[in-house]
């Protein structure tokens, strides 16, 4: 397990200052007061002034940034340093207060005290996670009671289909159920389009829609929704279109791209 996720912080330290200086990310237009948050997650979560956010798998920060812009107190967690280095500077920077902490999520327990309102993720995290009962019980110990978890990521059963860059319609390639030994990956760049030459060998896990719903139910919260959409926040497969507000889509709308839980500590 520590040669995957090895393998995965070392391209993930490489991409952060790519992805800060990358329009993907579009760091200058965050400092001049863009949020990054989407409509959906903006929605969804609420209204956050003066609520404590732990923000798990948060890159280099502006997410986590962007939370703290509407009010609430932010920490945000990550196993880059190179990230986390970048989200310090951000927050110094732009003096937006908010902690920052480099450990893997699995170790946060020894990493950090406290609890929080809300507990958040969102937008690709799932994948890099060998273990979702522990990361759903570390969810748990977080939550005050009463408190709430929310996610926004991409769909399971997307996950299935061949997003090779030359397809042109929709081919099951992948299987939709958990194993515990990961994909292997051999990528060319990031997906942010961030100039490099290096090729990176990543390490991703699959995970059903049964998977992570059971994961959070087993850890003792309670499903207060699951909602799915046909819409996605980058462009997935090569043949998407991108709508008026800047989700990406599919002709005719077929299948479920993105989904959100909120689950709530009791």
């Amino acid at each position: 397990m520590d040669e995957y996720l090895n393998k995965n912080l070392d391209m993930w330290n490489d991409w952060a200052p790519l992805h800060a200086e990358s329009e993907f990310y579009d760091v200058e237009g965050f400092k001049n007061g863009r949020n990054t948050l989407d409509s959906i997650e903006l929605e969804e979560v609420g209204d956050v002034t003066g609520k404590s956010l732990l923000h798990l798998q948060c890159h280099f920060g502006m997410d986590t940034l962007s939370w703290a812009r509407l009010g609430a107190r932010v920490t945000g967690i990550d196993f880059s340093d190179k990230a986390i280095d970048i989200a310090c500077s951000l927050s110094k920077e732009m003096g937006i207060k908010a902690d920052f902490i480099c450990c893997n999520i699995y170790d946060l327990p020894e990493n950090l005290t406290g609890t929080f309102d809300i507990v958040y993720t969102s937008a690709g995290v799932l994948g890099w996670l060998p273990d979702l009962k522990q990361w759903a019980e570390i969810i748990y110990h977080y939550l005050k009671p009463g408190g709430f978890f929310y996610i926004l990521d991409s769909h399971p059963f997307s996950h299935v289909f061949d997003d090779s860059k030359d397809v042109t319609e929709l081919n099951v390639k992948h299987s939709y159920f958990h194993s515990p030994e990961p994909t292997k990956w051999e990528i060319d760049g990031s997906y942010a389009g961030a100039r490099t030459d290096r090729q990176y060998i990543s390490y991703e896990w699959t995970h059903s829609m049964g998977d992570i719903i059971n994961s959070l139910i087993s850890s003792g919260l309670r499903i207060e929704f699951l909602h799915e959409f046909p819409v996605l926040f980058f462009k997935w497969f090569p043949f998407m279109k991108q709508d008026e507000e800047g989700w990406w889509r599919l002709e005719g709308n077929r299948i479920p791209l993105t989904f959100s839980i909120k689950a709530t500590k009791p």
